[in-house]
């Protein structure tokens, strides 16, 4: 029931996100299975290797690492899923950001990364009300993430 009530407020507010909207219900379809099938518990930070499944390990760790200063909402490795919940900075507390990171495969590329940023202001009234972002701000994430891969990819081979 969670995971539609969410599913139906993403469409609320983007209605042009039919595919994430599929992807997340997809991913969120998988983390219950996978849930269902998990005898132990692990923590985000230490997923062993053999759990990340069809997500590259270096983008995931680089996702986490990047994301780490805003409070995470949902983490599938298995669906390479990274929700964030909505951060507001104390500089800007009329503002708040939401992140969704998706990962779709197992290679070290641009085009297995996916970014998508909300942005909320507050109105007169106290009420969140969505926001226009900066067209560049994902692509900008996503190049973070993508430069942060790299770096502990290199890490690891020396």
């Amino acid at each position: 029931m969670i995971i539609a009530a969410r599913l139906r407020k993403v469409m609320m507010f983007h209605p042009d996100t039919s595919r994430l909207v599929k992807i997340l219900g997809i991913a969120a379809l998988a983390a219950a299975l996978a849930a269902c099938a998990n005898t132990g518990s692990t923590t985000t930070a230490s997923v062993p290797e053999q759990q990340y499944g069809q997500v590259n390990k270096y983008l995931w760790t680089a996702s986490l690492e990047t994301m780490d200063f805003m409070p995470l909402d949902s983490v599938d490795p298995q669906a390479g899923v990274i929700l964030t919940d909505w951060f507001a900075s104390t500089e800007v507390p009329n503002e708040r950001f939401r992140t969704n990171v998706l990962i779709l495969g197992n290679t070290l590329r641009a085009d297995a990364l996916r970014v998508r940023v909300f942005k909320q202001v507050q109105s007169p009234s106290g009420s969140w009300v969505d926001a226009p972002i900066n067209p560049n701000t994902e692509r900008e994430v996503e190049n973070a993430i993508l430069t942060r891969a790299r770096e502990i990819r290199l890490n690891s081979l020396s």
